[in-house]
């Protein structure tokens, strides 16, 4: 005798309580297994190229950058070994501009000093790249990487190796004519392509944080106009990054040790001396360092605008993205006008407020994917 039917079911559930339950796709096949192993290892990324940041800003300001005047990307992990090698080592670095009209009586001993930070920084980047041939070789061979993931993590890797190449041009542009520093454009470039290789191992690690599946329910949340605030601050912190690296590469800081004043003025009057036009954008201390304030007042009020918007959000942890964010920048303002005043005196200040952009660059690129990707709150659970 057949079963009875409830007046409540629905035709057809009994045949599709037999059907086998729908699968997820792929990327959410293993949700924990390769999406947190592949997010400590961009954790660890992330680390390696923040240490590099510091070292590298560690080896500009103690102008040890041009201490090594050759590329030897395999043999050139290989330190100076015996006395015969560091005085071959000293000899090649004799023959740069760097030498002969900057540090004509240096010694062996003296050359050492520079020669270690030029050294670990380029260690730095050997090491990055294993890390990443490493874990990126091996989530490969073992089928462990999303799909859709492959492409984009395969781009760090390119993207280091770029960095490399660009890390050579620029020590380069050094070591000819009457250089005795390498070009700020050039430096503002490595930099900046640095903190491009950082956003994106941020934002992966971002994405990675939730499954496939809990993202594509959070964009339908999205809030875009919060979205696009974010997206303009992406971009007008980056070009304050460029900017403060051109500010470095022509020591235009320790031009104009006062504040709010540029030395008594607000626009210097020699901000257009340089001719052709262009070179003062680049090259001119007083317009150079005119525009990194400028724009970092910018991106100040950009920060303030961009938390007083997210108020609004229907997301308190969209909302506490914003303010901390806004909080980051404004310290970082006020660590920018501190350096300003005080880098003559204390050189270490420098790295604090490069570190500082490090922290804001991370804390926007946070807050940019919190409005595209809300957390909904859990009403059983009372929070996030």
């Amino acid at each position: 005798m057949a079963e009875k039917r409830s007046i409540f079911e629905e035709v057809g559930a009994e045949g599709s309580a037999k059907r086998a339950e729908p699968k997820g796709g792929m990327i959410d096949a293993k949700p924990r297994g390769a999406r947190r192993a592949i997010r400590m290892w961009l954790f660890v990324l992330f680390t390696l190229v923040v240490a590099m940041i510091a070292v590298g800003g560690a080896t500009r300001l103690t102008d040890s950058g041009l201490s090594i005047t050759r590329w030897d990307p395999i043999s050139g992990a290989i330190p100076p070994m015996s006395d015969a090698d560091w005085q071959a080592e000293f000899t090649h670095y004799k023959e740069s501009p760097q030498f002969k009209y900057m540090n004509p009586n240096m010694t062996v001993s003296e050359f050492k000093g520079i020669f270690w930070w030029e050294w670990g920084h380029r260690q730095l980047g050997r090491l990055i790249g294993m890390v990443w041939f490493i874990g990126f070789i091996g989530f490969w061979l073992t089928k462990k990487i999303p799909t859709g993931w492959t492409g984009r993590l395969f781009s760090l890797g390119i993207l280091g190796g770029l960095q490399g190449a660009i890390g050579w041009w620029m020590v380069s542009s050094g070591l000819v004519g009457r250089m005795t520093s390498v070009a700020s454009y050039r430096l503002a470039t490595h930099l900046g392509l640095a903190f491009i290789i950082l956003g994106l191992i941020s934002w992966f690690a971002l994405q990675l944080s939730r499954p496939e599946s809990a993202l594509l329910q959070a964009r339908r949340l999205a809030e875009p106009r919060l979205t696009r605030i974010g997206s303009v601050l992406i971009g007008l912190v980056f070009v304050q990054i460029l900017l403060g690296a051109l500010t470095a590469g022509i020591d235009a800081g320790l031009a104009f040790p006062t504040w709010p004043s540029m030395n008594g003025q607000f626009l210097p009057s020699e901000s257009f001396d340089y001719t052709p036009l262009w070179r003062n954008f680049f090259e001119n201390p007083a317009l150079v360092q005119f525009m990194h304030r400028m724009v970092g007042y910018l991106v100040f009020a950009s920060g303030l605008y961009a938390a007083w918007r997210a108020r609004s959000s229907a997301h308190p942890r969209t909302k506490e993205a914003f303010a901390l964010m806004a909080a980051m920048i404004f310290f970082q303002m006020v660590l920018g006008i501190t350096t300003a005043l005080e880098l003559v005196n204390y050189w270490w200040l420098g790295l604090i407020h490069q570190f500082g952009a490090v922290i804001t660059w991370v804390l926007v690129i946070r807050a940019r994917h919190m409005a595209r990707f809300p957390l909904v709150r859990s009403i059983r659970e009372g929070r996030v």
